[in-house]
């Protein structure tokens, strides 16, 4: 009599066909990625603007650029995040973006030249990865998924690089 040892789970799908959200948990992320980026340019630009002015108001004028900034750009980046969407198939990657200015890439898998995961330490801390797509071609040569659950961002890296040595014509 053999024993055999048990039988591991297969890997979770992932999740083809539907458009699948980013996880909420990278929205914190993106909102001050968002929001420091804005309140430096909201700051410097008005802030150095009334200096060359010769504005005696210089300083009010920069705090409440940086104040905006740091407002708007989180809110801008917290609602990016929150409308950006994925989704393999057996053709392609498909990334969504946006609500009012819509945006739609899909990168069949036949384009795709190599892929990098990328996970920086306030990305490991939350368990989120960046999974970067390069493709062939000269126009739109790369798309990027900033945010992604890292289980997710793994599977779909092995799964398009598992369909790309299926494919006659890829690479």
């Amino acid at each position: 009599m053999s024993i055999q040892p048990p039988a591991l789970p297969p890997d979770p799908p992932v999740h083809d066909g539907d458009w699948q959200p980013l996880p909420p948990r990278g929205a914190l992320f993106a909102a001050i990625g968002a929001g420091l980026t804005s309140a430096i340019i909201l700051t410097l630009a008005p802030g150095v603007l009334a200096l060359v002015l010769r504005s005696p108001h210089w300083m009010p004028i920069a705090v409440s650029g940086l104040v905006i900034g740091l407002l708007a750009g989180s809110v801008f980046g917290w609602r990016r995040h929150r409308r950006t969407f994925w989704r393999l198939d057996e053709q392609a990657l498909g990334v969504r973006r946006g609500h009012l200015w819509q945006s739609e890439s899909h990168v069949p898998v036949s384009r795709v030249q190599h892929l990098d995961l990328r996970r920086g330490p306030l990305e490991r801390a939350a368990s989120l990865a960046t999974l970067t797509v390069h493709t062939a071609g000269t126009r739109l040569n790369t798309v990027a998924i900033t945010g992604l659950d890292q289980a997710d961002a793994e599977r779909l890296r092995d799964r398009l690089a598992r369909q790309l040595n299926h494919d006659d014509d890829a690479l």
